[in-house]
C-alpha cells in the first residue's frame, strides 16, 4: 500500500507541475495542487468537512488514477474524489443516460464505492411530439461535474424542480384529484393516466410550460371557430404559478380543459337528450387517457385536437361560412333582392343589375330584364322546384334571397352542434335526409348520386333525428297497425260499427294471445304504397312510397306522423340496389314488375347508413349558405340551453320516459288515401278523429265533419 501511495504522490505532483507549466485553463494554483497531493498521500482516519469541501471543488481530472483514489472505510461516501473524465469540462457537465466506464487500471476492491453519492432521480417517462420532451430518467453517473460549475448546477436545479412538481401531482392524486375535479366523471381516468406515467407532468418541462402546453392553450382560445365557447375550457396562467404546488394545479387544470374539449368536440357540447326525446345517438365520449396519450404522442397538438371535431364536408363548409359571417363577408355577398312587381322580358327595373350578379349573367343593359337573364331565372326555378316560367315572381325572389333567420350566427352555431352529435364517419356510401329542407340525398365518395323530395313529420309528430343502417327493401308491404293504436282507437270504432274496418280494406284477425290484429294487405291502396325502405330503429320509423303524390307540390311538406314518404321510390330503390347488388340488374322496370299482392324483401349484403338530420343552415352544391325554417323548434331549445344556467350541466344526459304509444304513432302512415269519405258512424272520417288536422289536399273539412276532427287526448 505504501508503494501505491508513493506512486500516486509522484504522479499527482507531476500532473500539477505539468498543468502549471502549460498554462492551461484547467490548472489550479500550485498551492492547491500540492495540498491535493498531500491529501492523497496522507491517510485519513476522520471526516474533515473543510477538506471534503476543498476536494469537491476540484475540477475533473484527466487521469484515471487520480479519479480512482480510494479512501479509508471511515471516510464518508460524499468525500470520494470527483469522477474521472477524459473530456473537457463542458462535456463532463452534460447529463448522460449511460454511467461512465470504470477504470480498469486498479482492482475493484480498491475503488471507492459510488452508488451512494447521488440519490436516484424520480423516474419521468419521456413523451414524444408537440413540445419539449419530459426528461427521461438517467442513470447516476460517476462523471458528474463539480457543483460549482454552472451547467451542472442548472441540471441539478431542473431535476429537483421536476421532482417537486411530480411529488405535488402525486399528493393531489392521493385525494383522487377531488379538490380540483370534484365529482367530475373523468377523475378516475385522469388519475389512471398520471399514475401510469408515475405522475410526471405532461404540460411542464424543466418546471416551465412546454411547447405542447403552449399549443393547447392557443387552440382552446380559438374554439369559437367551431361554434364553441373558449370560456368553457379555461386555461391556467403558468406565469403566475411560482411554486411546485401551483404548477401541479395548473397542470391538472389544463388537462381537464383538454379532456372536456375533446368530449364536446366528439359528441356535443349539449347532450342531445336535453333537447328532445325524438333524438337518439349511440356516440361515446373519448376515453380521457386516450385523449392525453394522443396529445402526448402528437407531432402537431393543434391537429390532434382538431381531429375530435367532425371533418365531413358539410361541417367544414358551414364552419367556413361562420367565419365569413363574423367577418361581415357573407352578409355583403348575400344582400337581399328587394320585393317588387314580377318581371318579364323587356321590362326595366332597378333590381336587374343585382339579379345579373347573383345569377352570374353577363351585363347587357343593367336595367332591362333581357332574354339571357330570363333564361337564367328559369334554370334557377327548375333547380329549386319552382314553376319554370322565367318570370321574376315573388316566390323566385324569396328563393333567391333564402330564408334569413333573425340571428344567422346563432343558427349556424346550433347546426354545428348537431353535426357533433352525429357519427363523425358518415360512411363511404350513405343516405342523408335533411328534415327542414324536406329532401333526401344518396351520397357516395363525397359526391351526390341522387336527390329527391320527401314528406316528413308534422310539428307535433316530428320525424326523429338519428342514424341507423338500411338493411332491406320490402316490395308490396303489408301495413300492420300498432297494437296500442288497435286497442285505443280501432276497437272503439269496431264497437260502434263492426263493418268499418272491412269497408276500409283492413283485415281483422285474432292473435294467439286473444288480442286483435289489424293489417292492410299489399296493393295500390296500401298506406305504404308499393315500397318500404327499412332501417330498424327504436322509433319504428322508415321511408316508404305513398299514394298521395300531390303532397310533393308543396314547398313545406311536414304532413306525416314521423315516417318519410319518398317522391320517387322506384328510382330510389334502383339507386340503392345498384350500390349493394350491382350485378343483379335491379332496374326500375324490373322493380315495377315485382308489384303485386305478395310481400317480398330484398336484403342488402352490405348495410347503408341513413342519417336523419336537422339542418336549418347548410351550404348547398353551389357553395351558397342556405337557411330553413326551424319547423320542429330544435334550434330554439338548443340555443336556450346554451344561453341559460343549464349550460353548466348541459353535456350530461338526462333520462326520458319512453312513450310507446307515441312511438307507434310515429310509425303510422298517414291514411289519407281514403279520399275523405265518411267511414265513421255519425259523420266524420274515422282517421280525422284519430289524427285531426286538415285533410291532406289542404282543403278545409266540410262543416258537418269539423266537430269530430279533434284529436283524442290520450294520444296527444
Amino acid at each position: 500500500m505504501a508503494s501505491i501511495r508513493l506512486d500516486r504522490f509522484i504522479a499527482s505532483t507531476a500532473i500539477a507541475l505539468f498543468l502549471c507549466a502549460g498554462g492551461t485553463a484547467l490548472a489550479e494554483p500550485p498551492a492547491d495542487a500540492q495540498a491535493a497531493a498531500a491529501a492523497a498521500e496522507t491517510p485519513s482516519t476522520t471526516s474533515d468537512p473543510a477538506a471534503n469541501s476543498d476536494q469537491s471543488a476540484q475540477p475533473a481530472m484527466s487521469s484515471p488514477d487520480t479519479a480512482a483514489a480510494p479512501t479509508t472505510d471511515t471516510a464518508p461516501a460524499s468525500a470520494a474524489e470527483p469522477a474521472a473524465s477524459t473530456t473537457s469540462p463542458t462535456t463532463a457537465a452534460e447529463p448522460t443516460d449511460q454511467p461512465a466506464a470504470a477504470s480498469t487500471q486498479e482492482p475493484a476492491e480498491e475503488r471507492a464505492p459510488t452508488t451512494a453519492e447521488t440519490p436516484p432521480a424520480t423516474p419521468q417517462p419521456a413523451t414524444a411530439g408537440g413540445g419539449d420532451e419530459v426528461p427521461a430518467p438517467t442513470a447516476t453517473s460517476s462523471r458528474g461535474a463539480a457543483p460549482h460549475e454552472p451547467a451542472a448546477a442548472a441540471s441539478t436545479a431542473v431535476a429537483d424542480g421536476n421532482a417537486a412538481i411530480t411529488e405535488k401531482l402525486r399528493e393531489l392524486a392521493n385525494g383522487k384529484f377531488d379538490r380540483m375535479l370534484g365529482g367530475k366523471r373523468d377523475r378516475a381516468a385522469i388519475d389512471s393516466y398520471y399514475s401510469g406515467r408515475d405522475y410526471a407532468p405532461l404540460w411542464l418541462t424543466d418546471g416551465k410550460p412546454n411547447a405542447r402546453a403552449r399549443a393547447a392553450v392557443n387552440y382552446l382560445g380559438h374554439v369559437d371557430a367551431d361554434g364553441l365557447d373558449p370560456a368553457d375550457y379555461p386555461v391556467p396562467d403558468f406565469a403566475s404559478a411560482s411554486d411546485p404546488a401551483a404548477l401541479a394545479e395548473a397542470e391538472v387544470r389544463l388537462t381537464l380543459s383538454v379532456i372536456t374539449y375533446a368530449h364536446h368536440a366528439e359528441i356535443g357540447r349539449v347532450h342531445w337528450s336535453r333537447v328532445s326525446g325524438d333524438i337518439y345517438y349511440e356516440q361515446k365520449a373519448p376515453n380521457p387517457g386516450d385523449v392525453l396519450g394522443k396529445i402526448a404522442g402528437a407531432s402537431d397538438v393543434s391537429e390532434a385536437l382538431a381531429s375530435y371535431e367532425p371533418q365531413s364536408p358539410g361541417y367544414v363548409a358551414l364552419k367556413a361560412k361562420l367565419a365569413e359571417l363574423r367577418a361581415g363577408q357573407e352578409e355583403a355577398a348575400q344582400a337581399p333582392i328587394a320585393n317588387g312587381p314580377s318581371l318579364k322580358i323587356g321590362m326595366q327595373d332597378g333590381r336587374v343589375a343585382q339579379l345579373r350578379e347573383r345569377l352570374g349573367v353577363a351585363a347587357e343593359d343593367n336595367s332591362i330584364y333581357g332574354k339571357a337573364l330570363a333564361e337564367a331565372v328559369k334554370r334557377f326555378q327548375q333547380d329549386h322546384e319552382l314553376k319554370a316560367t322565367g318570370l321574376l315572381t315573388p316566390a323566385t325572389i324569396e328563393a333567391l334571397n333564402g330564408r334569413q333567420p333573425d340571428r344567422p350566427i346563432d343558427t349556424i352555431v346550433a347546426n354545428l352542434e348537431r353535426w357533433r352529435w352525429m357519427p363523425h364517419e358518415l360512411g363511404r356510401t350513405y343516405v342523408m335526409v335533411n328534415l327542414p329542407d324536406f329532401t333526401l340525398r344518396v351520397v357516395q365518395d363525397g359526391k351526390q348520386l341522387w336527390k329527391t323530395k320527401i314528406v316528413d313529420g308534422k310539428p307535433n309528430l316530428p320525424t326523429p333525428i338519428m342514424s341507423a343502417e338500411m338493411k332491406y327493401i320490402t316490395v308490396n308491404p303489408t301495413w300492420n297497425v300498432p297494437p296500442s293504436i288497435v286497442a285505443k282507437e280501432y276497437m272503439p270504432a269496431l264497437q260502434q260499427d263492426p263493418t268499418v274496418l272491412e269497408r276500409m280494406g283492413l283485415n281483422v284477425s285474432t292473435n294467439p294471445d286473444g288480442t286483435v290484429h289489424i293489417s292492410q294487405p299489399p296493393g295500390e291502396r296500401n298506406a305504404l304504397g308499393r315500397l318500404r325502405f327499412n332501417f330498424p330503429n327504436k322509433f319504428l320509423v322508415y321511408q316508404h312510397d305513398t299514394p298521395e303524390k300531390q303532397l310533393f307540390a308543396y314547398e313545406k311538406r311536414a304532413f306525416s306522423h314521423g315516417c318519410m314518404r319518398v317522391q320517387d321510390p322506384v328510382k330510389y330503390a334502383e339507386v340503392l340496389l345498384s350500390l349493394v347488388r350491382p350485378r343483379e340488374g335491379y332496374s326500375e322496370d324490373r322493380i315495377r314488375r315485382m308489384f303485386g299482392n305478395n310481400e317480398t324483401d330484398i336484403s342488402f349484403p352490405t348495410f347503408i347508413p341513413v342519417h336523419l338530420t336537422y339542418q336549418t343552415a347548410f351550404v348547398d352544391e353551389d357553395g351558397k349558405l342556405q337557411f330553413r325554417d326551424d319547423v320542429y323548434g330544435r334550434d330554439k331549445v338548443l340555443l336556450s340551453i346554451l344561453k341559460s344556467d343549464e349550460r353548466k350541466v348541459a353535456d350530461t344526459p338526462i333520462e326520458r320516459k319512453d312513450n310507446a304509444v307515441r312511438r307507434e304513432l310515429l310509425a303510422m302512415p298517414e291514411p289519407s288515401f281514403f279520399g275523405g269519405r265518411s267511414y265513421y258512424p255519425g259523420g266524420g272520417n274515422f282517421f280525422s278523429r284519430l289524427f285531426g288536422g286538415p285533410s291532406w289536399d289542404q282543403q278545409p273539412a266540410p262543416a258537418s265533419r269539423r266537430r269530430s276532427a279533434q284529436r283524442p287526448t290520450e294520444i296527444q
